[in-house]
């Protein structure tokens, strides 16, 4: 495992608690969380679920990124990407970031990410590479539409978070395929 830390040249902002019935901070995915789409066996590709909680005051509209920094590519690899999440909003069902995005707030839309769709897709670390870490991130930003077409990309979100960012909460989970 590389130490590498996304968040190291953003911006540094204050944080607030996100909590998850299927995310432990620290530990492994459960299987449901894995990627069935990608062959990992048992693997599901259910979107975690995630509340939270105590974002600063002026938040307008959240987003939440799921990333892992440690595939094996030279920028990483974006599981998830939800935008326009309402700030009244304080919480995902799991299962939300489906093909249909079925479970995600009016107005709110899932970017493609580089699984090459537009919904959560799971763990799937090359067999044999080490522990990975998956940052899940809610985003409390200052602004209710973010200026982020749904065509548009994981990385693009990222920039424009960082010039309008408040607040974020990370849980990181971990997942590792054995050789």
């Amino acid at each position: 495992m590389t130490s590498n830390n996304p968040f190291a040249r953003l911006p540094e902002v204050p944080d607030f608690t996100v909590t998850s019935t299927t995310v432990i901070d620290g530990q492994p995915w459960a299987a449901a969380q894995y990627s069935g789409a990608f062959g990992v066996p048992g693997g599901e590709d259910v979107s975690p679920q995630l509340s939270w909680s105590g974002a600063p005051e002026g938040t307008k509209s959240f987003a939440v990124t799921v990333y892992d920094p440690d595939a094996p590519t030279m920028s990483g690899f974006w599981h998830w990407a939800v935008v326009g999440i309402p700030a009244a909003v304080t919480e995902l069902p799991e299962g939300a970031g489906d093909d249909s995005g079925s479970g995600l707030p009016d107005g709110a839309f899932q970017l493609s990410g580089d699984g090459g769709a537009a919904r959560f897709i799971g763990a799937a670390p090359p067999a044999g590479h080490g522990e990975h870490r998956y940052f899940v991130t809610v985003h409390a930003l200052d602004v209710e539409d973010i200026g982020v077409p749904a065509e548009g990309t994981p990385a693009f979100l990222g920039f424009n978070i960082a010039s309008h960012i408040l607040g974020r909460a990370t849980l990181v989970a971990t997942g590792e395929i054995p050789a």
